[in-house]
């Protein structure tokens, strides 16, 4: 049973629940939080005394694992999308932001009821498994491309049967992501007992396994799909969840039982004559049609209101609607003064995120098709291999990565004390390491592979942020939650500045601008990032009420499908539209993205100002939380 629900909502928790913060990571932790790890096997009915391996519980690293396969499937087809859709099916800019804003909409919206299920009947094993499966079928559905859209007497004509099944597909992976996100990430918080010191660096090594993942996603399908063939990259993102939900179907005996169902007999309980389990399922299953259909609505159009409205943002604010009745009821009545007051101050930070999702989103649109039409590609072209099809070492590292996961754990368990496990982890870390720089340097980038650069500025910066961290606490002077959020806006807001001088400089020579423009701007983005992400993912499992914890967490992830759809209607005022027979306007189109740039610039600024502002309230009402 998951002790972690109470009888009643909001009943008291243990005195010193609230009352303990982050403290400082060790130097082993840090280490940990930028490498794929080692895993040490354990039973559920009696705990080794060496449960923890490099300093945290072995079930983080099932989470780490299972998280970084779905991101690397996640992002590996998300990297692709727009340009599959725009260069492959021949959508417009619009239509294609359109289409990418609904599916990324919906697929951090749904988590509110993978959550809400979670806590209330499914437990989050159970959930993670499902949504699992469904993002299998997804992600290999998008390995089938049809023919390729082509131009005839000034119409477009397109493969609509293959377009069907992405949309179905898409449908699936948003139904699936909607069971394990907000799941996967309360388990890592679960692992810890109350006032663990260890947290906030537990849910750092977390998000590390999200950004290796979307690392290696966007050097691996970024670079296949267009190399290769879009098929042969959102296949490998396929593969990729195959190998996700394996990890997790190996490891999840090692999450210690706080993954299971809090009340199995309402489980099983018969609703017209089906287990409330089966029905959960098969509700899930049939919802997946109305949602491929809201997919099709966005990529043509259909029910849009001012053509700008869509369906699928439609559903998003009915859904925000109802969260924000419940928050008031539960808050209202359900809580005490002090719960009340950090979970008002929980929904201030979650707001912070849609604002700096709605600035970070622009990397898969507006900045993908930047780089695709203004920027240059290779970081050192003298490097580059020329003539050929190269293929990406980084796939060597991602068979490895589990390869070295197993071996570890066996070494571990049979030699507790032994330092072999932990030199493997390090050999495994520095092979794939060497494969990584060769394909960032040798590798013909493109604009979808060049999104590797997120995921590699954060996990170069997770070691480095978790020292500043540690040495402002040992002086006292580590920021609170809300200044940290506040300073994740203030980044994100500036990374916006060198793009747009970019733009800038190819609308003045009418020459493409260097790729290295890009690689700050990315820089300044995961600053912002790595300030407020992972805080944020802890700071839901410190402030939620514990009988909510799934659905807060999901919540979170609903600021972050709102970010998507605002990301894409921004990114549509630099929508390039260019008639038959003519060709871009490169001085015009230049002039477009530096105008929303600067925008979204002196939007992020304005937020951060607002939020630096309010950080001392929320601080007080945070009640001790650091």
């Amino acid at each position: 049973m998951d002790s972690r629900v109470p009888r009643y909502p909001c009943a008291p928790r243990a005195p010193d629940q609230r009352q303990r913060g982050r403290r400082a990571e060790h130097a082993d932790e840090v280490i940990i939080a930028t490498s794929f790890v080692a895993y040490h096997p354990m039973t559920t009915t009696a705990l080794p005394t060496t449960d923890d391996f490099l300093g945290h519980p072995k079930g983080v690293y099932v989470c780490f694992f299972t998280e970084m396969w779905e991101r690397f499937s996640f992002y590996g087809m998300k990297a692709l999308l727009l340009l599959y859709l725009t260069k492959y099916h021949l959508f417009g800019d619009k239509a294609g932001l359109d289409l990418l804003g609904a599916y990324g909409g919906l697929v951090y919206c749904i988590p509110v009821f993978g959550g809400l299920l979670a806590d209330r009947w499914l437990g989050m094993r159970k959930a993670v498994v499902f949504g699992g499966v469904l993002l299998v079928l997804g992600h290999l559905g998008m390995a089938f491309e049809g023919h390729a859209a082509a131009r005839i007497d000034g119409q477009v004509v397109r493969d609509d049967a293959a377009l069907g099944i992405t949309y179905l597909s898409l449908a699936l992976i948003i139904m699936g992501v909607g069971f394990l996100k907000p799941n996967i990430s309360t388990i890592v918080g679960k692992l810890y007992p109350e006032g663990d010191p260890r947290r906030d660096s537990g849910f750092s090594l977390f998000y590390a396994g999200i950004n290796l993942g979307a690392l290696f996603a966007s050097l691996v399908c970024g670079f296949l799909g267009e190399a290769y063939g879009w098929k042969y990259g959102f296949g490998a993102a396929g593969i990729g969840m195959v190998i996700g939900l394996a990890m997790f179907l190996w490891g999840q005996k090692y999450l210690q039982g706080h993954a299971e169902p809090t009340n199995v007999a309402a489980l099983r309980q018969r609703i017209a004559g089906i287990p409330r389990e089966g029905l959960i399922y098969g509700i899930a299953v049939l919802g997946v049609i109305p949602v491929a259909a809201l997919m099709w609505s966005a990529a043509n159009g259909a029910f849009a209101i001012g053509g700008e409205i869509s369906l699928a943002l439609l559903l998003m604010v009915v859904v925000l609607g109802g969260v924000l009745l419940w928050f008031a009821w539960f808050t209202g009545t359900r809580c005490t003064p002090v719960q009340r007051q950090q979970m008002i101050a929980l929904m201030a930070l979650i707001f912070m995120a849609l604002v700096f999702f709605t600035l970070y989103e622009q990397t898969y649109g507006s900045w993908v098709t930047f780089t695709d039409r203004m920027l240059t590609k290779d970081l050192v072209p003298a490097l580059v291999i020329q003539g050929g099809t190269p293929i990406p070492w980084s796939i060597a590292s991602l068979l490895l990565a589990p390869l070295g996961f197993v071996v570890a754990a066996r070494l571990s368990e049979r030699r507790p004390g032994s330092s072999a496990p932990r030199n493997l982890f390090i050999a495994i870390v520095a092979l794939m390491l060497v494969l990584l720089i060769r394909d960032c340097l040798v590798i013909p980038q493109t604009a979808g592979s060049l999104t590797y650069l997120g995921g590699l500025f954060l996990v170069v910066l997770a070691p480095l942020f978790a020292v500043l961290w540690a040495w402002l606490d040992k002086r006292r002077l580590d920021p609170s939650k809300p200044v940290k959020s506040s300073l994740g806006l203030v980044f994100a807001a500036l990374s916006f500045i060198p793009l747009a001088l970019a733009a800038q400089q190819v609308g003045s020579t009418g020459q493409m601008a260097s790729v290295w423009w890009l690689v700050l701007a990315y820089l300044v983005l995961e600053i912002g990032e790595m300030c407020l992400s992972p805080v944020g993912l802890s700071a839901v499992t410190q402030l939620a009420a514990p009988r909510v914890v799934s659905l807060m967490m999901g919540t979170w992830f609903l600021a972050t499908a709102f970010s998507e759809t605002l990301a894409a209607l921004f990114g549509k005022l630099a929508a390039i539209e260019v008639p038959e027979g003519e060709s871009m306007n490169i001085a015009a189109a230049a002039a477009s993205y530096e105008h929303l740039f600067w925008l979204l610039m002196w939007i992020g600024l304005g937020c951060a100002a607002v939020a630096l502002a309010g950080s001392p309230l929320l601080k007080r009402m945070m009640h001790g939380v650091k």
